[in-house]
């Protein structure tokens, strides 16, 4: 996790959202991200997204059923549903998000019987650190 949260700072410093990912692989970090949507132009290009593209491409395959993801804040419903798709095996995650998060807030969306596959969840690891940037972060902008 801690190196989730140097990407989040990472994407802070180009003036994005505070997010970051790493995805693992036997213990080997595959692909490390933070958010882009803002960089890119691109809505989608949420850390998690980012980096599931970037592992699958590096280990050629879509399905990372060997992967362990982790991530700062709680997933929204389309990194669940792409977290879903490419299989991760285990989700951590730190800190919660009652407004966009999909995984134990919302929609839970690896709950409900339409998802095809869900992952080990581990939430609230690193929670407060991330919880602090993102706090952080908005109080500099309001």
């Amino acid at each position: 996790m801690d190196l989730a949260l140097k990407q989040a700072e990472i994407a802070q410093n180009h003036g994005e959202v505070p997010i970051g990912c790493v995805i693992v692989r036997e213990g080997e970090v595959v692909a490390a991200a933070g958010n882009r949507t803002l960089n890119d132009h691109d809505p989608s290009a949420h850390a998690e997204i980012v980096a599931i593209r970037a592992a699958a491409r590096r280990l050629g395959s879509e399905r990372l059923t060997d992967c362990d993801l982790y991530v700062t804040l709680e997933p929204c419903t389309m990194c669940a549903g792409a977290i879903s798709l490419a299989r991760i095996r285990r989700l951590y995650y730190g800190a919660r998000d009652p407004k966009g998060g999909a995984v134990e807030s919302g929609v839970r969306f690896f709950a409900q019987p339409t998802c095809h596959h869900a992952p080990e969840v581990y939430s609230a690891l690193g929670e407060v650190e991330a919880a602090a940037l993102l706090r952080g972060f908005f109080q500099a902008r309001r």
